[in-house]
């Protein structure tokens, strides 16, 4: 696993410490030296933030800040280009301009040299790659910040294709999550509209998200599992793993050589029709996520190839998504409610489906809902971009302070990704009308006579055992009371603030009563003459007074500075 240990002082933690120069000289560079004093980091380095140079180019004052965004995450390398990459699909966590902008982020970098591929995989898989393969290309088929691809020939003639993970990856990525869990709780603690947004949950999210990754034996069971629930569909395929030749960073899988689904040209030349993939690939990753429940989670077109007979070939299952039935039902609904324009019902499930620090309220919340559906439902159904349509739906529930999870949010981004694929091939492609018959399946499915004895069996299973556990709960309540030790914690908001002000007006009466005994008695001194007498006037009463007045004089002080008399 990533080991992702939290930082305290970064100047005492050496591993960290000339990576976040780098990332903060970066930060500067593109105009972000106001966010680094808003964090306060120089309070947690020690050295070497006043070497850095805040200069920024001129050119650099023409872009808008999300180019800048970009731009900084490229120079920072693959972690951030990564975390560029998955922020881009967030809609309800960053503005508009930043993820179209964050969307160009190419995760292409030049590929690490043969010696290294060699080593990897005598160290990984225990023979050099010309002990283990007939045929080993030494030029990568493509590279990327994890890893790079190499075709082969085992020596029993199958053609395989070998992903090798770039060396000294982990560590490097290791650091970057620690430094960006540093800089997400300094945004927790010193800004306040970057709080709501949970930027350490965020990063927690990415680690795993990363974590699995990285371990490439993750994403061959993730490829074992998928084939599994397809066999029995001819229409689809996944490459074969040879599990033998797997470790946690070499991958080897089947090679297939087919046709990128973008490439239309090259589908027309090979006699394909584009009316019957489109409809294939979409009725394929649209039973993953309403029948299975188990998705391909990054159906770009550079992840679907095509094969001889319209057969549609799923690669890269690095990223794949997983939602129960309540979830799918749960969805469904949301869907419904909004298609069918219901406000109050879209509110509701809405609700259902996310997570919030408080609950919004439900009159102002069902009327955003309606503005909503006003702006982006006066058109007939198959007119609609279902893709557009979440990304606003994703909006809403951010203006609303509700959270999505990750699993409902990449399903979101997974249907999206299937219109703009099929809609690529097909601009008449009506997602609405594809996906009826299993919306229409999820709904019957709810009241199915086994679901419904499955059901209630549960319920009667969770009764009986409330029912033989409330006597002996109600009876250790009792003891309790009786015992004095049961207690009801209360919360009264506000409260510590109340009595704080209320110790200090009551220490402020004190004050002012000894101010004004010491002023009164000084008074009654003078006037009584008490030796010691300085130029015939009390020396203890002019004592006693210059006390009580440089006292009175202080209180006084201390009120104006707090704004208040």
């Amino acid at each position: 696993m990533l080991s992702i240990r939290k930082i305290g002082v970064i100047g005492r933690t050496y591993r960290h410490l000339n990576r976040y120069r780098q990332i903060l000289t970066v930060f500067f560079k593109y105009g972000f030296g106001d966010l680094v004093d808003l964090l306060k980091i120089d309070q947690y380095i020690e050295i070497g933030l006043q070497m850095i140079s805040r200069h920024r180019r001129e050119r650099l004052e023409r872009m808008t800040r999300a180019e800048r965004v970009r731009l900084a995450m490229e120079e920072l390398g693959p972690t951030y280009v990564k975390l560029g990459q998955v922020l881009s699909t967030r809609p309800d966590l960053i503005p508009v301009d930043f993820i179209h902008e964050l969307a160009k982020l190419q995760d292409e970098v030049p590929p690490f040299p043969f010696e290294d591929v060699h080593r990897i995989i005598t160290r990984e898989l225990g023979d050099a790659p010309d002990a283990i393969f007939k045929h080993f290309d030494e030029t990568p088929q493509a590279s990327a910040s994890i890893g790079q691809v190499h075709r082969a020939v085992l020596k029993d003639g199958d053609q395989v294709a070998v992903k090798v993970q770039r060396p000294g990856i982990r560590k490097t990525i290791e650091v970057d999550l620690e430094i960006m869990l540093h800089l997400a709780t300094l945004m927790e603690h010193h800004i306040e509209e970057i709080a709501f947004y949970r930027p350490i949950r965020i990063v927690e999210e990415f680690a795993k998200t990363l974590e699995r990754e990285l371990d490439y034996t993750i994403e061959s069971s993730h490829m074992e599992r998928m084939a599994g629930h397809l066999l029995s569909d001819m229409t689809v395929y996944v490459p074969k793993v040879y599990r033998e030749l797997t470790t946690p960073k070499v991958l080897t899988a089947e090679f297939i050589d087919g046709i990128k689904i973008s490439e239309t040209k090259q589908l027309e030349d090979a006699g394909l029709d584009r009316h019957e993939i489109t409809r294939r690939g979409a009725l394929i990753l649209l039973r993953q996520v309403f029948e299975i429940g188990f998705f391909h989670g990054d159906p770009h077109p550079g992840n679907i190839f095509v094969l001889p007979e319209n057969v549609i070939c799923l690669l890269d299952f690095g990223m794949v998504g997983s939602v129960d039935r309540q979830t799918r039902e749960d969805f469904v609904e949301l869907v419904d409610a909004v298609v069918h324009r219901h406000e109050a019902r879209t509110a509701q499930v809405l609700l259902k489906l996310t997570t919030w620090d408080e609950k919004p309220d439900m009159r102002s919340f069902e009327k955003d809902v309606a503005d909503f559906m006003g702006r982006h439902l006066y058109r007939p159904l198959e007119e609609i971009n279902f893709g557009r349509l979440l990304q606003h739906l994703l909006e809403l529930a951010s203006q609303n302070r509700l959270i999505i999870p990750p699993d409902i949010f990449l399903m979101m981004k997974t249907l999206a990704a299937v219109e703009g694929v099929a809609r690529m091939l097909d601009p008449t492609f009506d997602i609405f009308a594809t996906a009826a018959p299993f919306v229409k399946q999820v709904k019957i499915a709810r009241f199915h006579p086994e679901r419904l004895t499955d059901d209630f069996l549960r319920l009667s299973t969770e009764l009986l055992e409330f029912l033989q556990q409330f006597p002996t709960e109600l009876l250790d309540i009792t003891r309790q009371m009786r015992q004095q030790k049961f207690a009801l914690p209360v919360e009264l908001k506000g409260l510590t603030a109340m009595l704080e002000t209320h110790d200090q007006s009551s220490n402020r009466v004190s004050f002012a009563i000894i101010i004004a005994g010491l002023i009164i008695g000084s008074s009654i001194i003078v006037v009584a003459n008490i030796p010691p007498l300085f130029y015939g006037i009390s020396l203890i009463g002019i004592i006693v007074f210059i006390t009580g007045a440089v006292m009175g004089l202080w209180l006084l002080v201390a009120i104006i500075k707090k704004g208040r008399l």
